[in-house]
């Protein structure tokens, strides 16, 4: 039907073009205003990459010339308060709720903010029983409300955001912490200067993230920090949100078991929560960010993809937040440009 603006990421099943022209005319926007709004909506939104949004490419999306690339398509769904689906970009997933609407912002008072936000937090789910999903899903609502209310009853909580590389971990992960207050700590710029520097004062690449140098003698290191940055934080009482791929880490019962001991001794509640991805967005979101780290699995993809198992899930009670096609990212947006709205 047309090119992709990321190449390389295979076809698009559902797209369908002209709904984003019927968008637009049904808003009655002129290609001018709607790539004005759009910019409007993304800087506002604080997405990564603000669109361009001419008035060309803009036409080249609504005659299946381009296919948007997945900052365009974030910040249309939130232009026109839709989902991928409604706007024709892919086929829904199965039992994927589609065509919810948001009351618009000076109706607010009927709890559509609400909506929006317990809404993209249900995309969390037990990925294996007795994993207390619902438990965290209350948490992080009620610690959203608190902000504006005052008071917290529940003891400290340390939530383990995992996934492979391009799952939208960060992004959710970011998506809690707007909503509860409580500080995030990232592996990615929390360590990599260290990381960097460790690997070439042994010899090796500072990008290097495969061979058996930066697994066996960094990696651990590197996990280390993250680890002792989030104990200091729970020994004062602050629930934490940490954002890494956990891969070794979730699959070990032992290591998981030793983080629950250390947290309980405390008075702190782990909630492991992996995220679970596609590959086709998996490379799209590796190739849009564009990080030198990324290079390696961008030119051997097929080997780096043989390396990792889709299916793979943690070795002890977890919940799960389903992303495939970006879908818990785009509710994740609509929530917080519902939350910027009411709480400007």
């Amino acid at each position: 039907m047309g090119n992709t603006e990321v190449t390389g990421v295979g076809k698009h099943l559902g797209w369908r073009p002209e709904r984003l022209h019927e968008q637009r005319e049904s808003h009655g926007l002129t290609l001018e205003q709607a790539g004005e709004r759009l910019r409007a909506v993304a800087e506002q939104a604080k997405l990564k990459g603000i669109p361009a949004a001419n008035p060309q490419t803009l036409w080249q999306h609504e005659q299946g010339e381009v296919y948007p690339g997945p900052h365009y398509r974030r910040a249309y769904c939130l232009l026109y308060r839709a989902t991928e689906p409604d706007l024709g970009f892919r086929n829904a997933l199965p039992d994927e709720e589609t065509s919810f609407k948001l009351t618009p912002v000076k109706d607010s008072l009927n709890g559509a903010h609400v909506l929006a936000v317990e809404r993209a937090i249900h995309r969390i789910s037990p990925g294996s029983t007795d994993a207390g999903h619902v438990a965290l899903q209350q948490r992080i609502i009620d610690a959203w409300k608190r902000r504006h209310t005052g008071g917290d009853p529940h003891r400290p909580v340390l939530i383990l955001v995992g996934g492979y590389a391009g799952s939208g971990k960060t992004e959710l992960a970011r998506f809690f912490v707007q909503l509860t207050g409580w500080p995030l700590l990232d592996k990615d710029p929390l360590t990599r200067p260290l990381v960097e520097q460790l690997l070439v004062a042994l010899g090796g690449d500072p990008n290097d993230r495969h061979t058996e140098l930066y697994r066996e003698r960094v990696r651990p290191v590197e996990y280390d920090c993250l680890m002792q940055s989030a104990m200091a934080n729970i020994k004062c009482g602050i629930s934490t949100v940490l954002s890494a791929p956990f891969i070794s880490e979730l699959t070990s019962a032992a290591w998981m078991q030793r983080l629950s001991n250390r947290a309980a001794a405390l008075g702190v509640d782990v909630f492991p929560v992996w995220v679970r991805c596609d590959e086709e967005s998996m490379r799209e979101y590796i190739t849009f960010r564009s990080a030198a780290r990324d290079a390696w699995k961008l030119q051997r993809w097929a080997e780096y993809m043989a390396t990792i198992d889709l299916d793979l899930r943690p070795a002890v009670p977890h919940l799960v937040v389903d992303n495939r096609l970006g879908t818990a990212v785009s509710l994740a947006d609509q929530a917080r440009q519902a939350m910027g709205a009411m709480y400007a």
